[in-house]
Parts: C-alpha cells; structure tokens; sequence
C-alpha cells in the first residue's frame, strides 16, 4: 500500500535532475498509482492534522474520510486528485497549491517515487 508514504519515497537518489521534469506538464503523482488500486484503496493523498488545507472551510469539498476515519483528498472517478486542473502530460494545476498537504509538498521531482509515477503514466523523463 502507497498510502502515507516512507520518507525514503521522497528523495532524489537518481541521476535524473528535477529542473529536467516540468511538473506542470505532468501531474502523475496527483493521481492513484496502480499499487493502491489494485489492492483496491481509493485513499490517496493523506492529509496531516496539522496540515492548512483542514482549517479552510471553503476547501472541505476536496476532503474526505476513508474507512478509519483518516481525511485524504478526494479523487475523482478516474482516480485524479480533484484539486488537479489540466490534461495529465501537457499542462496540468494545483488549484490547492499553496494549503497542499505535507505529502504532496514532500514529493520532489525527480525522486524515485516521481519517477515511477510518470512511467506507470508513460510519460518519458
């Protein structure tokens, strides 16, 4: 399971430098990596209690909580972030960019988690 993620998802072992991937042209890691869906998890992006985007009332249509309770950001029926604006691979947003969750601001291009994502997505690095 995906959800909440080891640090170690985080950093960027990889020769790949992170200013070579354009994240607002890919958008992979906004989206339910197969790992989780095929364990049957529709729980994404966890979010931490003391995360910003939880004391936004405007903001609580893109919360909800899974089977324990825990608040993750809501997907959409393709399994997309529905914070996400854009065409995943050409130009993709976070409308929630500056409240994301810890766990969305913890990925870091480049790192060996971005990297899977984008080629379960086929986008090439």
């Amino acid at each position: 399971m995906v959800v909440g993620m080891p640090a170690a998802c985080y950093r960027s072992p990889t020769p790949v430098p992170p200013f070579a991937l354009d994240c607002q042209r890919c958008g992979a890691c906004c989206t339910n990596p197969a790992e989780n869906r095929n364990e049957g998890f529709r729980d994404w992006v966890e979010i931490d209690p003391r995360d910003v985007i939880l004391q936004r009332p405007k903001q609580r249509h893109l919360i909800v909580l899974n089977n324990e309770g825990q608040p993750h950001l809501r997907l959409d029926p393709a399994g997309r972030c529905v914070a996400l604006r854009g065409k995943l691979g050409q130009r993709v947003t976070c409308a929630i960019y500056e409240i994301r969750p810890r766990a969305c601001q913890r990925l870091q291009a480049g790192s060996d988690r971005c990297l899977e994502y984008r080629r379960e997505r086929g986008f090439e690095t």
